[in-house]
């Protein structure tokens, strides 16, 4: 694995649950295996979003931990509560990370991940959290690119 060497954040997102939807089915179109790091009831809104957000369509995916190595391997989504949740032993994680609002430390990230997405909500509290996790990667010497969305143009 490479290594982290560049953040993306998505900020003044409307819905970050339907964005990371979409997000995650372009990325599983692609072939990449993505893991998803949120707060517990964003994992849960995202669990149901997975199975819904477009009639006719279901994003493979399972929990992590608690889906077993063989499970893990074969499914190209992985959500946990954080970067360092406890992986499926002997499955190979996966090397994005796209997170909507879980903390995340800079240190684990660059270790784990070569690619990582932050998705920002548009609500004041999830603004002042991804400020300081910007801040965060800019400590730790990675680059970040921005891409602001535009009100009604997610």
């Amino acid at each position: 694995m490479a290594g982290l060497s560049e953040v993306e954040f998505h900020t003044g997102v409307a819905d970050p649950v339907a964005y990371a939807c979409r997000l995650l089915r372009k990325a599983v179109r692609r072939g990449a295996r993505v893991l998803v790091t949120a707060p517990g009831a964003t994992l849960a809104a995202l669990d149901r979003g997975l199975w819904t957000f477009e009639e006719r369509e279901f994003l493979p995916h399972v929990r992590v931990p608690g889906a077993s190595a063989a499970v893990a391997a074969r499914t190209p989504i992985w959500l946990a509560a954080a970067a360092a949740a406890a992986l499926p032993a002997g499955a190979e994680a996966p090397r994005v990370v796209v997170n909507v609002g879980a903390e995340i430390d800079a240190a684990s990230a660059q270790a784990t991940a070569e690619r990582l997405i932050e998705i920002v909500g548009a609500e004041p509290d999830e603004v002042a959290a991804g400020r300081e996790r910007w801040r965060a990667y800019k400590a730790a010497g990675l680059a970040i690119t921005h891409h602001p969305q535009a009100s009604g143009h997610e």
